[in-house]
């Protein structure tokens, strides 16, 4: 059976774990962190949190996802035959997030220049859905696991612009560079590069774009009111449209479980619409604290 946000979400909040045991073999503090949030988020839409045997885990994994990536290329994960995941760790609700030379994306698409080839062939797909998850773990230990406290799980599509939006600040700023005199430029992947700056002609310069944006408590504010008294808080928005794509047995489990329980609330909101702030849609706004 296929994952997505909806039973990601249930898991979640069936099995709270706010101290993350799991990491990968970076010796560097910051990205250990960074891989245990990651292998929290795939047990999270594998339903394997409480799987310790880890053979048994990974296999479940690799049943739910097509594609798990890697540090350099967005994204991180590729529910199979479903939405793409990218997966972002900061250390205080008032941190942006680093997106480094990608900029914010509201879709996938296939043909990207910033995607692998294994992206491109996981699946037969041209576009996919790409939903932020954003951990906040403070930096407080000097172990490489981490305490989380907060997550907040949002689309692209309700969180960034258009591509178009940020492609024409590249293209000006490429074009711009080709205007000064004498300059030798070079399309890269990244923003571009100057050959032959000095006489010998030995002499190179990289520009890169290092693209950031406010988290999603910040973005969202009109409508994020986090409990600071809990020792974790879970912040999720999905637009009507969205929401209304997914599997209504699914809905139903997550409908059932907010008038079950009242520390888990599922409510109604009008979000702004991130190509014209002026519009409004519909969406759903999903929370809970531990």
């Amino acid at each position: 059976m296929s994952t997505n946000i909806l039973k990601g979400i249930l898991n979640m909040f069936t099995n709270p774990i706010c101290e993350l045991k799991r990491h990968g073999n970076s010796r560097n503090r910051t990205n250990s962190r960074g891989e245990a949030l990651e292998e929290y988020i795939k047990d999270v839409f594998s339903d394997t949190i409480s799987e310790y045997d880890e053979t048994k885990r990974l296999e479940k994994i690799a049943e739910k996802f097509s594609y798990l990536g890697n540090q350099n290329n967005p994204p991180d994960m590729i529910m199979r035959g479903g939405d793409a995941i990218e997966v972002k760790k900061i250390e205080s609700r008032s941190s942006s997030l680093a997106l480094n030379s990608s900029y914010p994306k509201n879709k996938l698409l296939s043909d990207s220049a910033m995607i692998t080839e294994q992206c491109r062939q996981c699946e037969n797909w041209i576009q996919k859905d790409i939903l932020y998850v954003v951990g906040v773990m403070p930096n407080k230990s000097l172990s490489s696991s981490g305490k989380l406290t907060d997550v907040c799980m949002v689309y692209g599509d309700d969180y960034a612009a258009d591509s178009s939006i940020y492609e024409r600040i590249k293209t000006t700023i490429r074009n711009g560079i080709t205007t000064i005199p004498d300059v030798q430029f070079s399309q890269t992947h990244e923003l571009g590069r100057v050959n032959c700056v000095d006489p010998l002609g030995i002499t190179y310069l990289r520009i890169r774009g290092m693209w950031g944006i406010e988290n999603p408590w910040k973005t969202f504010d009109y409508v994020c009111s986090p409990n600071n008294h809990e020792e974790f808080n879970f912040f999720g928005i999905i637009n009507e449209e969205k929401y209304r794509s997914f599997d209504p047995h699914d809905r139903d489990n997550i409908e059932s479980l907010s008038k079950q329980n009242e520390n888990f609330k599922i409510e109604n909101i009008k979000i702004k619409n991130p190509n014209n702030p002026s519009q409004l849609k519909s969406a759903k706004r999903i929370t809970f604290s531990k």
